[in-house]
């Protein structure tokens, strides 16, 4: 069966249903309106240049011994107009600042408009997208981002309403309010935005100083994209890249949607995560490929201040049928998550030498807010990462204090306000291959441990190449090489027809742990 996930008024946006992770069963052909139009090879794909308010027939056809055929009609959306940036002034030589003449086609732009940036390579400096419209980056058309730092306007964390007195946020990074250069793309208190490509928005960092100093400058990076408290906010097919940090940073925002993203970013860029939507609720993340030089996506609620402030857990968010590689991790959670996670599902994907796969992270300091709940991975498939399950409440990055006995103490703490509490995590129907580091870590406080953590189905085949590494970020950490499944400080540990091979040592080895129980596996003595 084809499902439709989105039908703008110039693109679609389809899933094949099966089990198999991002990739398709086999390849298929792809028919729109019985013509021909391209093959394809993954569950899901995208349809570009259609027309709006128009009804099609796509058919599905698989490269199978029988021919199998699915078939879907659809309807794209209407629109009020659409504008090309060009008959503003837009160059798109790229050498030409095109910025004014872009930003003056958005602001013209009639609400429910589509603004059409046509093939060519549009220099541009950050760019303010306003509600009910539509920004059409087409195929072979590429927004450059300005390298020069005097064209991106240093936004405040906040402002006072000057009547109620009431602060007004504006900006963040890092799970904290503050300044910061404006994102290439930006939206604040907006709604209604779709961004559709299949044409590239290029932060251009390789090409600047940002990834050189970005320990010393006290303002924090431009984004690629920033999406400060919108609402429906849809994103297909965008090629993303080279952000001078985090590439697409939802920010207190609601109702999103990636589909058919890509977003890369050289392996040694510093901060390049594809995707961090941050207190966000209801976000669904399909399809999309992620290569870059930290996590892939990092699912954050804000340090213990904003997480007291404002009570704005992430919830409600679908990551599936998507591609990981290189990076930290895949999928996390954290670390600055101090208003909690809650109801996220994470099926059907395929990652591919990342650092850790699955990885939660968290820290003492982190605050009582931090609840993690309902957390379902499931139907998941690694090859080459290092460590694929990582859960670790000792994270030692992006804090002051990261060096503190308060965080390193392997001492029982007595439990407060700042005390962070992670719940039941489930691992399901995993396949994993090459791991070099550990097989799963997962590392809990004496004052809070996990409340529990299963193991289903689950297999972990080793490189019989792998060098040792260290599986989690955190303090004294000991170098590790082919570690079977570790666990310390969790209530309850349940494995369930769990495979290892090729691991050095024992396949089990649980420290300061409640009851474990095992059906079908077998400990090493």
């Amino acid at each position: 069966m084809v499902n439709l996930l989105f039908s703008g008024a110039v693109s679609a946006c389809f899933e094949l249903q099966n089990s198999d992770p991002y990739y398709a069963p086999q390849p298929y052909d792809l028919y729109l309106d019985g013509a021909l139009l391209r093959e394809g090879d993954t569950n899901v794909f995208s349809l570009y240049g259609l027309k709006p308010d128009t009804e099609y027939r796509l058919r599905v056809v698989l490269r199978d011994e029988a021919g199998t055929a699915e078939e879907c009609t659809f309807r794209t959306a209407k629109e009020t107009c659409a504008v090309d940036v060009r008959a503003f002034g837009a160059a798109g030589d790229g050498v030409t600042d095109d910025t004014r003449a872009i930003q003056t086609a958005i602001h013209c732009l009639p609400e429910g408009g589509r603004l059409h940036v046509p093939a060519g390579t549009y220099l541009t400096g950050p760019l303010f997208l306003k509600s009910h419209m539509t920004l059409e980056v087409a195929e072979g058309a590429v927004l450059l981002g300005s390298t020069d730092r005097a064209d991106y306007p240093v936004i405040p964390a906040a402002a006072a309403d000057l009547v109620t007195g009431t602060e007004l946020h504006f900006g963040g990074f890092e799970g904290l309010a503050m300044d910061m250069f404006q994102a290439l793309v930006c939206a604040e208190y907006a709604e209604d935005i779709t961004i559709i490509g299949p044409g590239r928005v290029d932060g251009n960092a390789q090409n600047s100083d940002w990834w050189q100093v970005f320990k010393t400058i006290p303002t924090a990076r431009p984004r690629l994209f920033f999406f400060n408290r919108c609402r429906n906010i849809r994103m297909h097919g965008i090629d993303a890249c080279n952000s001078a940090s985090w590439q697409l940073h939802p920010y207190y925002s609601e109702d999103l949607s990636f589909l058919d993203v890509k977003v890369s970013a050289p392996k040694i860029s510093p901060n390049t995560d594809a995707l961090d939507p941050e207190a966000c609720d209801r976000v669904d993340i399909i399809g999309c490929r992620f290569s870059v030089g930290d996590d892939c996506i990092a699912i954050k609620s804000g340090k213990i201040e904003l997480g007291r402030m404002f009570k704005k857990s992430a919830s409600r968010h679908t990551i599936r049928n998507c591609l990981m590689e290189n990076g930290h991790g895949a999928v996390v959670l954290g670390s600055e998550i101090g208003a909690g996670v809650k109801d996220l599902t994470v099926t059907q994907c395929l990652f591919r030498e990342t650092d850790r796969g699955l990885r939660i992270k968290t820290r003492r300091g982190r605050g009582e807010d931090c609840q993690v709940t309902g957390i379902v991975f499931d139907n998941i498939r690694m090859d080459k990462v290092l460590t694929p399950i990582v859960v670790n409440m000792w994270y030692n990055c992006c804090d002051p204090d990261r060096y503190s006995e308060y965080v390193w103490s392997r001492e029982k703490l007595p439990v407060d306000d700042r005390t962070p509490h992670l719940g039941t995590f489930s691992f399901r129907n995993i396949d994993c291959t090459g791991v070099r580091v550990a097989a799963c870590y997962i590392d809990g406080l004496p004052e809070m441990p996990l409340d529990e953590v299963e193991l289903k189905n689950v297999r972990f085949e080793y490189d019989p190449d792998a060098e040792p590494g260290v599986p989690a970020m955190q303090n004294f950490a000991e170098p590790r090489c082919r570690l079977g499944m570790y666990f310390d400080n969790v209530r309850h540990v349940r494995i369930d027809h769990v495979t290892l091979s090729g691991q050095d040592g024992k396949k089990l080895i649980a420290e300061h742990c409640g009851s474990i129980e095992t059906t079908g596996f077998e400990e090493v003595e």
